[in-house]
């Protein structure tokens, strides 16, 4: 493609584009027959082709466009109707114009195959007669060619010439095309701008003066600068599953199979470099689930299921990664077929095989050289597949999970970085050296004072575990697992972190800073070090180790821990069955509660910071705007204290309860905040009004426990959705 010229460079880049987009267009128009606007624009396509091919001299790229044109126009103008031979040539066509492609791409010529048959069925088929489609033609129709008409062979008219440059200069006023090697380069320099910003700002420290305000300067210009290339190489993962739709169809056709595809969470960003290494995966794990997974459509009906099969593609950002699930509805996995074909074919003796557990049977589809298919066909069968998917992913920092059931189907759950370029971080000290912790692993920090150190962290069982909040967290002392002396610590700083669902607290000796970090990729010794996801240079050009807080986790047993620990710290957890609840007074001069899991944050907010929006209360909350819900006007039968009818109402300060709910917030106006208390939930009294769960009795007074959801659903119903 180098020897080619620009413009022909431009017309390749521009059709396979354009291609890409029409095999979705195909498909939708399958399930809509009649939708116009689909055949226009299919129409469009083929027609910008065939005249663009023309002008460059491409006789038989021509030749293959103009008959679908010709086919498409009938079609759009409701003289033919749109059956299965007609979609399937249509398809046929797309792909001989992409094969025409990549060889002029290739070698710079079309080639020499010339499509004859493919041409004659279209003819044939578009000159088969069929039901008239009542459609109103456009009032500006495009015009085109005759289907006796005899094609351009060197130039096209000066009208498909002026449509043509019309839509160039409206795609090169929004978009440019870039190489992706510009963009790696780029992204290489701003990772080294961005260390250099650091070793800048480490030298600076505190000081004043012209110097430093060139340092923030610089640092505010590094820190917008990476945005915008971090942008750049952020795509959809639709850019991965834009041509799955066609494989779906396609190999189920072949199969004899019926098969749904829906895709959830095309919207979901991943780096450039993410999303080329899961292209193939991702298409082979969907092969395979079409020619394993889903049956036949009469073993489905057999099996009393809907004869078409769905195979479900999500995507989804959780705790820092993306992850990907591919699933299925069909037979699901056979642990003990898996463990015969195993032994069969000598990659486990059948003692290991009687002693798996059904979860390890199933792991093994990821062996190198497995394959359940009783023969070789040229989908699956030779045993070469599901071990690359997994090396693959774990080549980016990912990990792959299979779950699955006899008679309902299999899961595939990926787990992938967002990037591996330049991430937030959490800068720590342990035994005198720094560790990074990925900021997306952060829940909070807590620190304690060093007269209370040794009674915050309690035994249970042999595992030690501190009391956050009524809640018991996991401990890992960072030092013990390191195997690295500990300095003296002044205080106990735990460093709450999310590891896959789970939580835990590291304690560390010392917390140092915030910051953004260049990944650096760990060399292939050091890749089995379960608990470091990577090296960083630092301001002062030493290296700190990242950490892997899900490497670490279960390396300390406080993610996937053994089973008895779990048990004992659950079993721990329940006999406290004490939860501790923020306690607030009510208009009434009585007592009401809120369980303080339930509870952000405590503000005070005065009457003019509020807002109104049409008829919900609002308020701007850091850099937010929450809704703000008055507990005691939804609350029904609000009783007043006769001798003070105003008690617990709120006046010039406004005591507001932060209430949030999968990343949305919002603020409960409440009464003058009294106390925090550690009470069994076991209520004493059903509740006598809604919003209201029922009353107990606390500190020798009856107090009632306020129905968060139920008042928040009162003023904003649907803040729980989603």
């Amino acid at each position: 493609m180098s020897e080619l010229n620009d413009l022909v460079k431009e017309f390749l880049v521009e059709s396979s584009e354009n291609l890409d987009r029409l095999d979705q267009e195909f498909l939708q128009l399958e399930q809509d027959p009649g939708n116009r606007e689909l055949l226009a624009s299919i129409f469009r396509t083929i027609h910008t082709v065939k005249g663009t091919s023309g002008f460059f001299g491409f006789e038989r790229l021509q030749r293959v466009a103009h008959a679908g044109e010709n086919l498409l126009a009938k079609l759009r103008d409701g003289v033919l109707e749109l059956d299965d031979a007609r979609s399937d040539a249509l398809l046929r066509t797309v792909d001989a114009i992409r094969a025409i492609l990549a060889e002029i791409e290739r070698t710079g010529s079309e080639g020499s195959q010339e499509y004859a048959e493919l041409i004659a069925e279209l003819e044939a088929l578009t000159a088969q007669p069929g039901a008239v489609v009542a459609v109103n033609r456009p009032a500006t129709a495009i015009l085109q060619p005759t289907p006796e008409a005899k094609p351009a062979t060197s130039a096209i008219s000066a009208q498909p010439r002026t449509q043509a440059q019309t839509q160039t200069v409206a795609l090169t006023e929004q978009s440019l095309r870039v190489d992706v090697r510009v963009l790696d380069r780029l992204m290489n320099l701003v990772g080294e701008l961005v260390l250099t910003r650091n070793q800048i700002l480490q030298h600076l420290g505190h000081s004043q003066g012209a110097l430093a305000a060139i340092g923030k300067r610089l640092d505010g210009i590094t820190s917008q600068l990476q945005e915008e290339v971090m942008k750049t190489r952020m795509q959809p993962i639709e850019a991965v599953w834009g041509k799955l739709p066609r494989v779906v169809r396609d190999l189920a056709r072949q199969l004899g199979k019926q098969v749904r595809l829906e895709m959830e969470g095309k919207e979901t960003e991943l780096d450039r470099s993410i999303i080329e290494s899961i292209r193939d995966p991702l298409t082979h794990m969907v092969r395979n689930a079409i020619d394993h997974g889903i049956e036949t459509p009469e073993q489905r009906r057999a099996a009393g299921k809907p004869a078409e099969g769905c195979l479900l593609l999500r995507a989804y950002h959780e705790g820092g990664k993306v992850t990907l699930e591919v699933r299925d509805d069909g037979r699901g996995i056979d642990p003990a077929k898996v463990r015969a074909k195993a032994v069969e074919k000598g990659l486990i003796s059948r003692a290991q095989a009687e002693r798996m557990s059904d979860k390890e049977a199933i792991e093994l589809i990821f062996a190198p050289g497995f394959s359940t298919a009783e023969q070789v066909t040229n989908v699956s069968g030779r045993g070469v597949g599901m071990d690359v998917v997994r090396n693959n992913i774990e080549k980016i920092g990912g990990n792959v999970d299979i779950a699955s059931v006899i008679g309902q189907g299999t899961t595939i759950t990926i787990k992938i970085p967002l990037t591996l370029a330049i991430i937030p971080a959490l800068i720590v000290a342990c035994g005198g050296d720094r560790f990074a912790i990925p900021q997306v692993n952060l829940v909070e920090l807590v620190r304690i004072e060093k007269d209370k150190a040794a009674a915050a962290i309690e035994d249970v069982y042999g595992a030690p575990v501190y009391r956050l909040r009524g809640r018991l967290l996991p401990i890992i002392d960072l030092a013990k697992e390191l195997q690295i002396p500990a300095q003296e610590r002044q205080a106990l700083n735990i460093v709450v972190l999310q590891a896959d669902e789970h939580q835990f607290g590291l304690i560390v000796d010392e917390v140092l800073d915030t910051g953004e970090i260049v990944v650096k990729p760990l060399d292939k010794q050091l890749k089995s070090l379960s608990v470091y996801a990577g090296a960083t240079i630092m301001g002062d050009g030493s290296v700190a180790l990242i950490l892997d807080v899900y490497g670490l986790g279960t390396r300390a047993h406080a993610v996937t821990g053994d089973r008895e620990r779990q048990k004992a710290a659950a079993a721990a957890s329940a006999v406290e069955a004490r939860e501790p609840l923020l306690l607030f007074q009510s208009p009434d001069d009585g007592r009401m509660a809120i369980p303080l899991s339930q509870v952000v944050r405590l503000e005070e907010m005065r009457p003019e910071q509020i807002e109104t929006t049409g008829d919900l209360e609002v308020v701007q909350y850091r850099g937010d705007i929450i809704p703000l819900v008055r507990v005691f006007q939804v609350l029904p039968e609000r009783r007043r204290n006769p001798r003070n009818p105003e008690a617990g109402v709120p006046s010039d300060i406004l005591p507001v309860v932060i209430h949030s709910h999968q990343q949305r917030q919002v603020g409960l106006v409440v009464g003058r905040i009294l106390d925090t208390v550690e009470e069994s939930l076991k209520l004493q009294r059903p509740a006598s009004r809604p919003g209201i769960k029922g009353c107990l009795v606390i500190n020798g007074k009856v107090t009632e426990i306020l129905d968060v959801e139920a008042v928040v659903r009162a003023v904003v119903p649907d803040f729980y959705k989603g």
